[in-house]
């Protein structure tokens, strides 16, 4: 028997000075790990710990990234996620955020080394990160993951950005009255960048070639994926992309 996906799913607000057990505890079931876990990080919440976190637990790319933000909303909210993300991913792996080591897979369009993600060595959870304003959103799962969570744009940038989607997600979004056009691109959007982030392309592989609907319900997910949308405050919209 086939379940159909949860119309949304809720993702699990993330604590940054919760200690590492606990955090194990709360992505277990009694079988084992899920298929997939979601977390939030609210990184103006976060603040105070990711920037206590930050020096050890970041490695030195990751700081210079962070440090490289022209705007501090930016360089706070890439720096609790990637803190996030590694306590994560080492409370998964019981061992130390720190000595999580990242890797890149084979990129599917070119065959260069800058396609997915991933923890370096074989066996490693497959995980996917976003961030965008103030919030930041993480999947790991055992199979591959892509989650993409997205803030709410103007009108003239979804109109500008509208032609680049599917042909009929494009349709859907010019049926609509402006002020709901904003909350469905954001939807069709953080269903496509899961999607593409899930089989490791991103934005290499063309935005419009695949249907995922701006609509209140994610379309079919394409062959051999579930698409599900993600519960995230006013203002965002998000979504996780499973293989099965």
């Amino acid at each position: 028997m086939t379940v159909s996906p949860p119309i949304l799913q809720a993702p699990t607000v993330l604590d940054l000075t919760a200690p590492s057990d606990a955090l194990r505890r709360s992505m277990e079931r009694a079988d084992g790990f899920p298929p997939a876990s979601l977390w939030l990080v609210d990184a103006v919440a976060q603040e105070a710990a990711a920037d206590r976190l930050a020096a050890q637990v970041l490695d030195d790319e990751e700081r210079r990234r962070a440090e490289a933000f022209r705007l501090d909303r930016d360089r706070r909210c890439y720096t609790a996620a990637h803190v996030a993300l590694r306590l994560l991913l080492g409370a998964r792996l019981g061992t130390t955020a720190r000595a999580v080591r990242m890797d890149r897979e084979t990129c599917p369009t070119c065959g260069g080394p800058h396609g997915r993600p991933a923890v370096a060595g074989a066996g490693g959870p497959h995980f996917s990160l976003s961030h965008s304003g103030d919030l930041a959103l993480i999947a790991i799962a055992d199979t591959p993951v892509g989650t993409d969570v997205e803030q709410f744009h103007s009108l003239e940038t979804v109109t500008d950005v509208a032609v680049s989607l599917h042909p009929s997600e494009t349709e859907e979004l010019v049926a609509l009255p402006d002020r709901d056009r904003p909350a469905a691109f954001a939807r069709a959007w953080s269903r496509k960048e899961s999607y593409l982030k899930g089989i490791g392309t991103g934005l290499s592989r063309d935005p419009s070639l695949d249907y995922v609907g701006a609509g209140p319900v994610p379309a079919p997910g394409p062959d051999g994926w579930t698409l599900t949308d993600v519960a995230v405050p006013d203002g965002y919209a998000a979504a996780v992309a499973l293989r099965r």
